[in-house]
């Protein structure tokens, strides 16, 4: 199967699927990961290992560490969120896009996609990932946090998946949702429980963003065992934002 996109930030030209998948696999050593989603599988090609992709220099840089490199559990809870969401051409941005799981879900609901993240790596696996699951291509972008873009403009959902466990991020992750989140629209967040929970939901309250924690879901793969909170983010209009419908904080 091949098909062509446009990177975005990372070149002008149009990309073949199986050129751009080549190069990936020539760089890194890669494994596929099935996963299933509403009866529909999705094959996932990503790095076999994050560990094996951390690098001293970029640590010491910027203490830069892999984690896009895998399927984590938040994502594969975010998705499911997701996916009961109508897309209907509506506006989506993921900040830390990762390998691209949830902005494939994002595309396969109808959702015009705007993939971020902090590698240039990630961005190209979340390019394959979308067209060799059959899906659009996902409009991509080089995004730092520290540095927000002034024009990434609105979003009718913005989400992300286990972005908490830096002490800065709870307080950058609420400023790129409330500069990115459109008037009405809606921001979902899944964390493992990190301590950066708390302090994002103060950030967001500072920023005239409601935070509601309105789900838990178990994970258990047979090594690893925890609970994934889902959190929702709107624009304040009032003292009963969230008035129903789980624990504010």
């Amino acid at each position: 199967m091949k098909d062509a996109c446009h990177l975005g930030p990372l070149n002008e030209s149009s990309v073949d699927l199986q050129t751009l998948a080549d190069s990936l696999r020539a760089k890194f050593v890669v494994v596929e990961q099935c996963v299933t989603l509403a009866e529909t599988k999705y094959s996932l090609l990503k790095p076999r290992s994050p560990d094996e992709l951390i690098d001293e220099a970029d640590f010491n840089r910027d203490e830069r560490l892999p984690y896009w490199a895998d399927v984590w559990p938040s994502a594969l809870a975010l998705a499911e969120r997701v996916a009961v969401e109508p897309g209907a051409g509506r506006r989506f941005l993921e900040l830390g896009c990762g390998i691209g799981y949830v902005c494939a879900v994002a595309a396969r609901k109808g959702f015009d996609v705007l993939a971020t993240d902090y590698y240039a790596e990630a961005l190209e696996f979340a390019v394959v990932n979308a067209l060799g699951n059959g899906l659009p291509c996902p409009a991509t972008r080089l995004v730092d946090w520290r540095e927000l873009p002034s024009d990434l403009g609105r979003f009718e959902l913005v989400v992300a998946a286990d972005v908490l466990y830096e002490r800065a991020y709870p307080a950058l992750v609420a400023e790129a949702i409330e500069r990115t989140l459109a008037p009405g629209g809606l921001g979902l967040v899944a964390d493992p429980g990190r301590r950066g929970a708390e302090p994002f939901a103060v950030e967001c309250r500072a920023r005239g963003l409601a935070i509601q924690r309105l789900s838990q879901a178990p994970h258990d793969n047979g090594s690893v065992r925890h609970t994934v909170d889902l959190y929702e983010i709107r624009r304040c209009f009032g003292e009963d934002t969230f008035a129903v419908g789980g624990p504010r904080f």
